[in-house]
């Protein structure tokens, strides 16, 4: 049997920690504690390494000036230019990439109830290049760089559409009386596979320009981001968002499997289909943005979960790490060389070895 046929159904299980009731009336909310603190921490976090970000993002600027210049400070014309209009795009685009794709994972991994299932894995951001591949090829024609129309509106709307058929085809390919894991799973190595051989064969229609920018996309790449790019995708990824962390409550009943979550009351078919549908919605998002950033939506939300201490990775706190993850990735691989990387290449390097690690922690707990 393979390991994929062994794995656990299902997280294992942690103690609860830190939960807190907030009462006021008949009114009771109930919230971690613990969630809470690491999130506001790693919002602080998020803010010094976007302003780390723009301030080594190409000629050093002093970082007091930079965050000055994030919060509307244009006292010093050059450096508040240089932010806003020049690296700012960028780094808006490295968050929106980092926390879309470590919230697509979270959920993922909660209905899933596996660790290993997250966009990368489920054929969504393999869909998603797909169709970015085909305008980008078809549209360029041999010619250096994509029309105005093409760039802004066709390769963004191929892509997202792409995302969104290739989630809906994994999903009822999954789905048999109920959303098993295993089938999952294997319907997104399945429609992974198609895709990637589709995006191949159409790169070979291409001349060598077109299928050169094809190549350097499918990496994930952050470069060349203006506000006309990056600005529907971040009013996006906002509200995608905001919908996400309002359903923490869905997402728990989801991962208490089937027979229990019924027991409860809970139409567990409806809440997998509307969870599942605002994580493909994520990922494509994150895809159209900078092209398939690998190992984000994996990693994150095992960290957040971690530092959290709760049963299912939080999406607000996956978001935090995802969003600082690729910031830093996208720093360091923009810095360390004489030649610029592709963020995607960083996520890889990092994200490979923790792969690694949890295919050993689960033959180890398997053995």
């Amino acid at each position: 049997m393979t390991l994929l046929q062994q794995a656990p159904p299902r997280q294992e299980s942690r103690p609860v920690t830190g939960l807190r009731a907030l009462r006021a009336g008949p009114v009771s909310i109930r919230f971690n504690l613990r969630a809470l603190v690491v999130g506001a921490l790693l919002a602080v976090g998020t803010v010094a390494a976007m302003a780390l970000h723009v301030a080594f993002g190409g000629t050093p600027l002093a970082y007091p000036d930079v965050l000055r210049a994030l919060l509307g400070d244009d006292s010093i014309p050059r450096v508040y230019l240089a932010v806003t209009e020049f690296r700012a795009p960028r780094m808006v685009a490295a968050v929106v990439v980092g926390a879309c794709l470590a919230a697509a994972g979270a959920i993922t991994q909660t209905v899933g109830r596996n660790p290993l299932a997250s966009p990368d894995l489920l054929g969504v951001t393999a869909g998603a290049s797909l169709g970015a591949v085909t305008v980008l090829v078809i549209s360029d024609g041999g010619h250096a760089g994509l029309s105005g129309f093409a760039a802004t509106v066709g390769m963004p709307s191929a892509a997202f559409g792409a995302g969104i058929i290739s989630g809906v085809a994994v999903y009822l390919l999954a789905y048999r009386r109920g959303l098993d894991s295993y089938r999952l799973v294997l319907a997104g190595l399945g429609i992974s596979g198609l895709a990637a051989s589709l995006t191949t064969w159409i790169l070979t229609l291409g001349d060598v320009t077109s299928a050169a920018q094809a190549l350097t996309w499918m990496m994930g790449s952050l470069n060349g981001k203006d506000w006309e790019t990056v600005q529907p995708m971040a009013g996006a990824a906002v509200v995608l968002l905001l919908a996400a962390m309002c359903c923490g409550r869905w997402l728990l009943l989801g991962s208490l499997g089937e027979d229990t979550a019924v027991g409860l009351g809970a139409r567990i078919g409806a809440v997998r289909l509307v969870v599942l549908t605002l994580a493909v919605l994520l990922a494509s998002v994150a895809t159209v943005t900078a092209g398939p950033v690998a190992f984000v939506a994996l990693a994150s939300p095992r960290i957040a979960r971690a530092l959290a201490g709760t049963v299912i990775p939080p999406v607000g706190v996956s978001a935090l790490v995802g969003a600082i993850f690729v910031l830093l990735a996208d720093l360091l691989s923009a810095n360390l060389l004489s030649a610029p990387l592709p963020v995607g290449v960083a996520t890889a390097v990092v994200g490979a070895p923790f792969l690694i690690h949890l295919i050993l922690k689960y033959q180890r707990r398997l053995s």
